[in-house]
């Protein structure tokens, strides 16, 4: 798959910089939490099914997020705009389900960076959203290295992720 993908990369950092050009004033999180979810997603321009074979594109885009054009190569702009919105809804969840506004900026972007990840219900009765409804703890952190699983088995990137997530959750 990476072979017949490799021409349709993009650059996490330029869409990250049209984010916080164009949509910083909708969202909260901020570049490090951008550039966390970046970085862990990649960045296509074409479909492709990712490893839990969900139809992607851009960086982490799925059709919970939008309906997406299997036949399109998308254009950094639209990447962009697809990203913010997939931003904004993980915001909603951790807002609503995780105590989000109380949250100190590294455990809100954490918090987002694992929902886009996983996907908002999911995560609404986990140990983990039920920690951070009583409030921020560094034991709330501790959580993010549960979530390395896909299809039965730990994926070494995702313990890579769940690793940063925590740091980040932990202010470092």
């Amino acid at each position: 798959m990476i072979k017949t993908l490799a021409k349709y990369v993009c650059a996490v950092g330029a869409v990250i910089a049209l984010v916080m050009t164009n949509y910083s004033a909708e969202i909260r999180t901020s570049q490090r939490g951008l550039e966390l979810i970046g970085n862990a997603e990649g960045c296509y321009t074409k479909p492709y099914q990712c490893p839990a074979d969900v139809l992607t594109v851009g960086i982490g885009t799925t059709d919970a997020v939008e309906k997406i054009d299997r036949k399109k190569i998308y254009t950094l702009e639209e990447i962009a705009a697809l990203f913010a919105k997939g931003i904004k809804q993980a915001e909603a969840c951790v807002n609503q389900y995780a105590n989000g506004e109380k949250m100190p900026q590294g455990a809100f972007d954490a918090l987002v960076s694992i929902t886009f990840n996983v996907g908002c219900g999911k995560l609404q009765n986990s140990t983990l959203f039920r920690m951070a409804r009583q409030g921020y703890s560094p034991q709330m952190c501790d959580q993010f290295r549960r979530w390395v699983y896909a299809g039965g088995k730990v994926l070494p990137g995702l313990v890579d992720r769940r690793n940063k997530e925590r740091l980040l959750c932990l202010g470092f």
